[in-house]
C-alpha cells in the first residue's frame, strides 16, 4: 500500500473533523473569511518553517515555490485584520514526519482551490489560489509514493498533529469572536 493511501486511511477521522469545522465558515462574508484566514495563519507559517528547518527542500526541490505563508499574510493584511499568534510548530523528526506534515499542507491546497470559488472577487484570494509549479500536485504525490518509507507511523503521527493544529486554531479563532 502506498504511503499516500496509508496516510489517507489513517487520518480520515482527523480530515473529517477539520472539514466539518472549516465547512462552518461562509467565505462569501468578509468577517468569516477573515476568521478562516487567521485560523490558517496560526498554523501554516509555523508548519512551513518547521518543514524548511527540517530539510524538506532535500525531498522536494521545488519547496520554495510551494510555500504559501506570504500569500496568506498578504490576504490578511489586505483585509485589514491583525495577524494572530502562531501555534507551536509540529515536531518533525525524520523524513517520514516531513512527508506526513506536507501531506496535510498539500492537501489543503486542493481544498483551497475548491473553496476559492466561494470567495467573492472583492475579497483577496491569493492564498486559496496560489500559483505553484506546473503539475505540483502530481509531483508531490509521485514523490510521496516513491519515498520508500517502511514504517509510516511517524508520517501518520505528523499528519495527525498538523490536522490537530488546524482544529485547535479554528477553535481558538471561533472562541475569540464576540
Amino acid at each position: 500500500m502506498s504511503l499516500r493511501s496509508v496516510l489517507r486511511a489513517q487520518t480520515a477521522d482527523c480530515h473529517a473533523e477539520v472539514d466539518k469545522l472549516f465547512g462552518t465558515f461562509d467565505l462569501s462574508h468578509r468577517r468569516q473569511y477573515g476568521i478562516f484566514l487567521r485560523t490558517h495563519a496560526r498554523v501554516v507559517p509555523a508548519t512551513e518553517n518547521a518543514l524548511e528547518e527540517a530539510g524538506i527542500a532535500r525531498l522536494l526541490p521545488d519547496w520554495p515555490e510551494r510555500r504559501r505563508t506570504q500569500l496568506l499574510l498578504a490576504d490578511i493584511r489586505k483585509l485589514g485584520d491583525p495577524l494572530p499568534p502562531l501555534l507551536p510548530p509540529p515536531a518533525l523528526h525524520g523524513e517520514a514526519a516531513l512527508w506526513g506534515a506536507l501531506y496535510v499542507l498539500e492537501g489543503s491546497k486542493l481544498g483551497g482551490a475548491l473553496l476559492a470559488k466561494s470567495v467573492p472577487d472583492h475579497l483577496p484570494g491569493s492564498y486559496l489560489t496560489p500559483q505553484g509549479p506546473k503539475g505540483a500536485t502530481r509531483i508531490f504525490m509521485d514523490r510521496l509514493d516513491a519515498s520508500g518509507i517502511d514504517d509510516p507511523a511517524a508520517a501518520i503521527s505528523a499528519a495527525r498533529d498538523v490536522f490537530g493544529l488546524f482544529l485547535k486554531a479554528g477553535q481558538l479563532e471561533l472562541e475569540a469572536v464576540p
